[in-house]
């Protein structure tokens, strides 16, 4: 004899796709395993998936998961930010600099190239007088593997 039947609803987890505004917790390696960025004992990164706000193979990588599911992706540099670019490193004559600039090895400048156009690079030597600069992305030419874990879907599409 059935006397009743009670529906529990419970809530079941969707998987990320694409469109879907997500927090991640992660953990950028290199190669030799060196740590170049983390998110994990900070606030989650919020991001929505296949919106370009990452590099594209990272944000792909969160399309299928489920909150709390972890992974490990590595990203080939051809796919992150590209190989390292010899022609992109290249020496400043001191006197270009404005007076009050100081170079150190190590610090960020910001290169006027044209009107409206400026150029970041990297301080990567000093001498009396030039300046050797990079301007290639610090993370260029590395392969770089994050340990992702999907912390929560914000908003689905």
């Amino acid at each position: 004899m059935l006397v009743g039947i009670m529906l529990i609803s419970g809530c079941v987890a969707e998987a990320a796709k694409s469109g879907d505004t997500v927090k991640v917790d992660y953990t950028g390696r290199l190669a030799d395993d060196t740590i170049f960025d983390s998110s994990v004992g900070s606030d989650p990164p919020e991001f929505t998936i296949g919106s370009g706000q990452l590099i594209a193979r990272f944000e792909e990588a969160v399309i299928g998961m489920k909150p709390g599911e972890s992974q490990t992706i590595t990203i080939p540099a051809e796919e992150a930010y590209g190989p390292h670019y010899k022609e992109w490193v290249f020496a400043i004559d001191r006197d270009q600099l404005p007076e009050d600039v100081e170079p150190q090895v190590g610090s960020i400048l910001d290169l006027v190239i044209m009107p409206n156009a400026v150029m970041t690079v990297i301080v990567i030597a000093v001498s009396e007088t030039s300046v050797i600069v990079d301007a290639n992305h610090p993370l260029a030419g590395q392969d770089l593997t994050f340990d992702i874990e999907l912390v929560e879907i914000v908003e689905v599409a």
